[in-house]
Parts: structure tokens; C-alpha cells; sequence
């Protein structure tokens, strides 16, 4: 709900849980004045308060009192008075700096797609838009701030448009939000990591100074994820406030907070400004990508509930969306580059025996691609692999009962391919200088259409020439040697523009093909975020396929990204990755706790047992994927050695508790977990222990985990609703 109040030029955004308030001041400037839990009045209790603050330079002669170096800016910009975090800095002939007034603004029902760029989306009924018009009369530049409030999604979408008059202009930075907040007391909670250790959950209290975090790799990356919530040192999953924002974008981006010596808090989020800059003639528009800001102060488990919600409901535009993942076998652990048909056959009719329902033919089917070496980018089947082609290989596996998926990495190009040698300007590089390499591959240039319309032709040709139903889309290598055509005159607009380019391949790719599953992969999490799940509804959330190593990356990814868009397999053993070896039991109890459950091993090289648990893992969870997928979420008793996550459907008729113990402790204590969500009136069959249990019983006293002495221990116990 939006509401104005023209005679206080107030402005009050309402969710079912929070509202958001700016003010109009006399003079025109548009400040914020509240955000956190809802209430259903704003009567300026919280009154503004002028003071004469030393070096504090104010914009009217006379007083003193008036600084925008302590006002609560809705959205700022440098040069006149704030020396905090700018919203926005221009570079233009009338120097730098803009004097932002209320000019106008429009509130109505729906909300505006972005041009280009992924956005959330809802029914007329189910959001309503806000878009207020800040002016700068010297330089005739007009900045429209879009506000879409999803009331009962408890999610509002925050953009900025800005667009020139009669004159042209330079954008250094232009960040979706920024946000003025009266405290100090926050602790940030952040994504950090590394390849292989994606969605580390971080904790860091705020002090004086900053906390930014950011990438400038051309993708968000494996280290940083486009996401930031400030929250109560206290929180707990249960209780205590937390405001979040997520950055609806794949490139370089940064999220920042930073204190005031007042106790102030400015943060935000946006693209990074770093190596950026963009050009715009007269009458031209730049739209930045858009920013999801939440809050409640019902804890840490509500605000996973109500992201995956949202993400679900209005962000992932994919018809599979709510729909069953299915149990796939991936042949890359298996076979690598080194496969024939017969071999990739084989798999197959054991993984369809064992009740599998897709075959993923990755990496080395096309070109001659027998190493990583070459032919990225010669989108054809090597026939030397696959004789009877990509339809006959796909026929054989379907008449096994199984749907076939594929591997593409469509943004790269090798060297040592027919792409490249006819077309080696199409390459990221720089002329004169010596290719920086990644896995023996450079990035192709989507910043031209050309380009992009290549992808696109080459891939939906493979997508056509055979029945494939679900497509893994890789990217191996960040963006080195901007090309100097886009870098001249202190003009960086490539990597925005490259990702504008990537926007419309996977628009025309995911809606040429409906019925296609895409899933995206960057070396695991390396691009793990809300832009690519607008498009492709799961991710392949970490190379690590390592049971005990996946504990901390699938904890950080389901914090608030939902659990049916989160990939994970059972491995082998030693682990390739790590050389742990682990019992599969607990590699099958881990990656159930995963969304997009499947296996990633040689089936044909295993004992008789090993293929007959296996079976059995795959028919337990095709009873409980509906929970897992589409359920509630909930993380419970967790010390540094144990980790206990519960899922719940949705209508409460069943519950799945994974307790995972890491290391065998000399007199440990036992471990009491409390289970939530259930219906405590109800009865609750537990095969496994051959017991039932009342659903408050669970909840309030809780369920004994087993005391066993052995490394890598996991349990999982389902509960059905009598």
C-alpha cells in the first residue's frame, strides 16, 4: 500500500510487516524518515531535529542549522554538501554534484518491467508502484525513483532512472539505493568464500568506518554475493530484527554500510563503481538494475521463509518454478573428457535401474574437445564421441526411461577452435598484447549483437536437433583485457554492457524454450544469484561435491536463496575435490538437503550394496522432495561439530529432520533437537525409529539424536501426519 499525504508531503509504503517513509522537506529535498516494523500511522514522532554541527556546510545562506552532510538523503550526490556514500555522482560541463528536488511523482497499480535487465514481477493486485521524480535545474537531469511495494510478498523493489536533458553527462556511480538509518548497533550478514566454498555465512559487527564488499570480475563470484542485511547483534532465528537487500543483477556490483560519528548508518547496493562509467548524450536514459529491500523482526528463519517466498512468487519468471526437480546423473565425475557412447550408455541403463530420471551429458560432446583446451565456442557434435549424434544418443536414453540434458559453456571461445579462427575479433582481448587465459579460454565479447545473436542461433540449433530437456550453463572464467573500443576517453561501460548482452540471450534462449530446465553453473556459485535465477530457476551451487564441505555452502545458499534452486549431488569417494571419504549415507543425507537432488559418480564401477543403498536413497526421496523442494525451511540446534535442518510441507502432513555430526568426540554430550513448524495437535509416524510422536512433544521437548563414535555421521528421519 502507498499512501500520500500532499499536506506534509509524506509518503508511507506499507507491507504486511514493515513500512517505509520519506518526507518532501520545504525546500524541496526528499529525505527518508523510517524503516522497519509496520505501523499504521506516521505522525513524525521521530521528529527532525537541526542542529548547528561544525563543518557542516549547508545549501541555504543564513542557516546554519540545515546540512545535508547529516540529513537522511533518500538519494544522495556528491560534491554539494554530503561527504558520505553517494547514490549517485555525474561528471558533466557544469562540474560534479546535483541538487536533487522534488519535482513530481505517480502512484499506481502493476509494476514496469526494466528494460534489459531481470526484475520482479506480480499481478496489478499484487503490487503497487511508486515513481518519484528528482530534479536538478542547472543541469536539466532528471532522477526517477521507482518504489514497487509487494504488501503481502513483504518485499519492496527499489530502481533508479536517470535520464538528461539538453545536455550530455557522465555517470561514475549510480547505485539502486542508498538508505539513512538512525543506529549503529547492527552486525552485517554477508556470503563471502572462495571457488569451492561458496555462501559462507558472515557475521561482522558494524564500528566506525565502512563494510563494503563487491566484485569486479565482470560476475558477482564465488568470493562476494550481491545480498547484505544489517540486523540486531541478538537476532536469533526466532526473534529479532533484520533489513535485507538483494541485487537483482550478475555483473560487478558492490553492497556497503557505513557509520556516521553521529551513529548514523548509510547502506546500500548497486553496481560497482569501480572501472565504471557510463555516457549519456541529451535525452538519454540509464536504468539501474533493481534492488529487493525486506525487513522483519521475527528473526532469522522468517527471513528465509519470506525470501524464498518472494523469489519463488515474483522473481523466477520459469514455468518449473514449484515443479518436482528431477533425480539426475551427471556423467563429469564419472568419465570427464574421456566417454563413448557405449560408455555413456552404460551409466545410463544403471542409473535408470536404480530409479533415476535424467541423464546430463556434460562437458567434451562437441567440436574436439577432448581437454579443456580447445573448441569452446564450435557448438557441433563430435561424432567420434557420439556416432549416431546428439537425437540418437537422446532416443536411446529416453527409451530407457530417463530425459536427456547438456552442457554448453556458450560464452566462451578457445583459441584452438573454428570460431576463433574466423572470427578471433568476437574474443575479449586486447590488440598487441598476449591473451590472458583462464582454463585455456577467453570470454566472448557479448557487448556485440553479433555475438549474441551466434549464441543464440548456435545453441537453440543443439537444443532443436534433439529431445533435451534440461540444459547445465557453465561459465569457467571471469573477464580479463577489457577491449580498449570501450575503454577510451575514461568511458567503462563495458562489463554492464556485457551483461546487458548475456540479459538478452538467456530472454531469448529460456523463451524460445519453455520446456527446458536450465540450470546455471559458474564453476560451481561463481555467478550464484538473483539476475541468473531470474532466467534458469536452480544452480549448480558449488564444484565441492564433498558431503562435509557442502554443510556450510548449502547453509549459506538456502539462507536466502529457496532449497529446489539449489544443486547437489552424491560423489565419489575419496571426494575429488577434497579426498575425504565419507560414508554414503551421509553424501546421500547432505545432498537431499539440496533441491535439485542427483549423483555425480561412476554407477558402473560400484558393488551391488552400493547400487542397491543407492536405489533406496532415490526411492526415500522421491518421498520427501515435495517437502524438501516446496516445504519450510528451518535451521535448528547447530554447534561447531553438528548441523540439524528440518524441512516441513507446506499443509504440515510431513516433516525432514538431517542431523550430520562431523567428528567422533571423546564423551560427548548427547544432543537434544527441537523440531518446528509441525502441527502440535497431530500424531507423527516416524518409520525409521518405528514411533509416533505428537507434534508439540517434538517441538517442545525435542528428539535425541543418536550417540554413535564415528566420523561424518548423519541420520535423517521423516515424519507423516497420521
Amino acid at each position: 500500500m502507498i499512501r500520500f499525504y500532499a499536506e506534509n508531503g509524506l509518503f508511507h509504503l506499507q507491507t504486511r510487516e514493515f513500512s517505509y517513509v520519506m518526507q518532501v522537506l520545504e525546500n524541496q529535498q526528499l529525505v527518508h524518515r523510517y524503516f522497519g516494523k509496520r505501523v499504521n500511522h506516521f505522525s513524525s514522532s521521530n521528529k527532525m531535529t537541526y542542529l548547528d554541527r561544525a563543518f557542516g556546510p549547508s545549501p541555504i545562506s543564513g542557516n546554519r542549522t540545515f546540512s545535508l552532510d547529516v540529513l537522511p538523503l533518500e538519494y544522495s550526490s556528491n560534491g554539494l554538501g554530503d561527504f558520505r556514500e553517494a547514490s549517485v555522482e555525474l561528471r558533466n560541463s557544469f562540474g560534479v554534484g546535483l541538487d536533487l528536488k522534488y519535482q513530481g511523482h505517480r502512484i499506481y497499480k502493476g509494476k514496469p518491467a526494466l528494460e534489459g535487465l531481470p526484475s520482479s514481477f506480480a499481478t496489478e493486485d499484487e503490487v503497487e508502484t511508486l515513481e518519484l521524480d528528482l530534479y536538478d535545474q542547472l543541469t536539466e537531469i532528471r532522477v526517477t525513483l521507482l518504489y514497487s511495494v509487494f504488501e503481502e510478498g513483504n518485499f519492496l523493489a527499489r530502481s533508479a532512472r536517470i535520464t538528461t536533458g539538453a545536455h550530455a553527462t557522465k555517470i561514475e556511480k549510480c547505485l539502486s539505493f542508498t538508505l539513512d538509518m538512525p543506529r549503529k548497533d547492527l552486525v552485517v550478514h554477508s556470503l563471502m568464500g572462495r571457488y569451492g566454498h561458496e555462501k559462507e555465512w558472515t557475521r561482522t559487527p558494524l564500528t566506525s568506518g565502512r563494510y563494503e564488499i563487491g566484485s569486479v570480475r565482470g560476475a558477482s563470484g564465488h568470493s562476494q554475493t550481491p545480498f547484505i542485511a544489517l540486523a540486531d547483534a541478538a537476532i536469533t532465528e526466532d526473534s529479532g530484527e533484520i533489513y535485507t537487500a538483494h541485487l537483482v543483477y550478475s555483473g560487478n556490483f558492490k553492497a556497503f554500510a557505513e557509520t556516521s560519528p553521529l551513529h548514523h548508518t548509510r547502506w546500500g547496493i548497486g553496481l560497482n563503481d569501480q572501472a565504471f562509467s557510463w555516457q549519456l548524450e541529451a535525452h538519454q536514459t540509464f536504468q539501474t538494475p533493481e534492488a529487493l529491500l525486506s525487513y522483519t523482526d521475527r528473526g532469522l528463519t522468517a527471513m528465509t521463509q519470506i525470501s524464498h517466498t518472494f523469489i519463488k512468487r515474483h522473481l523466477v519468471r520459469s514455468s518449473f518454478v514449484d515443479k518436482v526437480r528431477p533425480i539426475l546423473i551427471n556423467n563429469w565425475e564419472a568419465t570427464y573428457f574421456d566417454f563413448t557412447e557405449e560408455k555413456i550408455l552404460e551409466l545410463a541403463q544403471t542409473a535408470s535401474q536404480a530409479g533415476m530420471e535424467l541423464f546430463v551429458l556434460d562437458d567434451g560432446w562437441f567440436g574436439c574437445r577432448d581437454n579443456d583446451e580447445s573448441s569452446l565456442g564450435d557448438w557441433f557434435v563430435n561424432r567420434h564421441k557420439l556416432p549416431n549424434g546428439l537425437g540418437g544418443l537422446a532416443q536411446a536414453i529416453n527409451d530407457l526411461g530417463m530425459e536427456f540434458g547438456l552442457w554448453f559453456e556458450p560464452e566462451m571461445i578457445s583459441i584452438d577452435s573454428e570460431l576463433y579462427r574466423e572470427h578471433p575479433d568476437w574474443a575479449i582481448q586486447i590488440t598487441g598484447r598476449d591473451p590472458i587465459y583462464s582454463r585455456e579460454q577467453l570470454v566472448l565479447d557479448l557487448s556485440q549483437d553479433q555475438v549474441c545473436d551466434y549464441v543464440i542461433d548456435s545453441v537453440a540449433k543443439i537444443l532443436e536437433s534433439a529431445h533435451i530437456t534440461y540444459v547445465k550453463w557453465d561459465m569457467n572464467r571471469n573477464i580479463t583485457s577489457m577491449p580498449e573500443s570501450l575503454a577510451n576517453g575514461e568511458r567503462y561501460e563495458f562489463h554492464h554492457r556485457y551483461m546487458l548482452g548475456l540479459y538478452r540471450i538467456l530472454e531469448a534462449l529460456t523463451t524460445r524454450f519453455p520446456h527446458i530446465l536450465f540450470e546455471s553453473c559458474s564453476g560451481g556459485g561463481g555467478r550464484n544469484d538473483l539476475g541468473m535465477l531470474y532466467y534458469m530457476p536452480q544452480a549448480w551451487a558449488s564444484d565441492n561435491t564433498d558431503a562435509i564441505g557442502r554443510l556450510s555452502i548449502q547453509e549459506g545458499t538456502s539462507l536466502i536463496y529457496p532449497v529446489n534452486s539449489i544443486g547437489a549431488h552424491v560423489s565419489a569417494v575419496p571426494n575429488h575435490q577434497v579426498g575425504r571419504v565419507t560414508p554414503l549415507e551421509t553424501r546421500g543425507n547432505v545432498a537431499m538437503m539440496g533441491g535439485a537432488f542427483g549423483y555425480e559418480l561412476d554407477l558402473t564401477s560400484l558393488e551391488a550394496a552400493e547400487i542397491q543403498a543407492i536405489s533406496e536413497q532415490v526411492e526415500t526421496y522421491k518421498g520427501i522432495r515435495e517437502t524438501v523442494q516446496n516445504g519450510q525451511l528451518y535451521r535448528l540446534a547447530k554447534t561447531s561439530n553438528t548441523q540439524s535442518t528440518l524441512f516441513v510441507h507446506q499443509d504440515r502432513s510431513q516433516a525432514v529432520l538431517t542431523f550430520v555430526k562431523i567428528l567422533a568426540q571423546p564423551e560427548a554430550p548427547l544432543i537434544q533437537v527441537r523440531l518446528k513448524g509441525l502441527d502440535p495437535e497431530a500424531q507423527y509416524d516416524c518409520p525409521c525409529l518405528g514411533e509416533t510422536f505428537y507434534g508439540d512433544e517434538l517441538m517442545n521437548i525435542g528428539l535425541t539424536m543418536p550417540y554413535v563414535q564415528k566420523d561424518y555421521f548423519s541420520v535423517q528421519y521423516i515424519f507423516n501426519k497420521r
